[in-house]
């Protein structure tokens, strides 16, 4: 387990193993099931805002622009006909809501699916804390090169980001720091690398793996 932390000012963080729920961290690899996840979060990000005015929302009178016969032209109504420059649309778009249904497990298992996947190529790591010292961009920076860890994710399982990381990380084009509750499976597909601390660790344990069921007590 590698430490964000140099190994001078805590080094008995670095030679330590973490062991990962097999559940949560070794499941089957399915790519339907993220591709399933993928198009969800996409859809839901769709704002559906396009609109275009119809005949009834146009501004203008509704008088008869010439009369029905003996001009021997076409027949025509009032100005604000879709067959005319500046009238309305005809089945044009209307707000919409893009966003599609996905059931709860399947997510669940989508991310099961992403985690185990960045396991299995090797660009998934787990340190013991995300807290960072010092206040500096240019210190967390020669940090990260010196780990190799560019474009990555930074994922905390506590309620609030490390504010030492939060701020030295901000500055950082590619690097970013998310809380576990907040990560999606297209997130944690899109980055090359994830970098998770072990209260994220026991987070994803938690929500994501299978319930403890307590022994029964029978009464004699």
């Amino acid at each position: 387990m590698s430490s964000l932390i140099r190994p001078e000012e805590n080094a008995e963080l670095s030679d330590e193993l973490v062991e990962l729920d097999p559940d949560v961290f070794s499941h089957p690899i399915r790519r339907d099931i993220l591709h399933l996840c993928v198009v969800h979060h996409l859809d839901c990000q769709r704002q559906g805002s396009a609109n275009t005015k119809t005949r009834g929302e146009v501004r203008g009178s509704g008088r008869k622009i010439r009369p029905q016969k003996g001009s021997g032209r076409a027949r025509l109504g009032d100005g604000q006909s879709p067959m005319l420059r500046g009238g309305g649309v005809a089945f044009g778009p209307r707000p919409r809501d893009f966003a599609t249904k996905l059931n709860r497990k399947v997510i669940e298992m989508g991310m099961k699916v992403a985690l185990s996947a960045r396991v299995k190529e090797q660009s998934l790591g787990v340190v013991r804390s995300l807290e960072w010292p010092g206040y500096k961009t240019k210190d967390l920076q020669q940090r990260i090169e010196e780990l190799g860890w560019w474009r990555t994710l930074f994922v905390t399982g506590h309620d609030q980001i490390p504010a030492g990381l939060d701020r030295t990380s901000s500055n950082l084009p590619m690097v970013e720091t998310i809380r576990a509750a907040d990560l999606n499976v297209y997130t944690a597909l899109k980055w090359p690398r994830l970098i998770l601390d072990l209260a994220a660790v026991e987070w994803f344990e938690q929500a994501l793996g299978k319930p403890q069921v307590a022994p029964r007590e029978y009464k004699l």
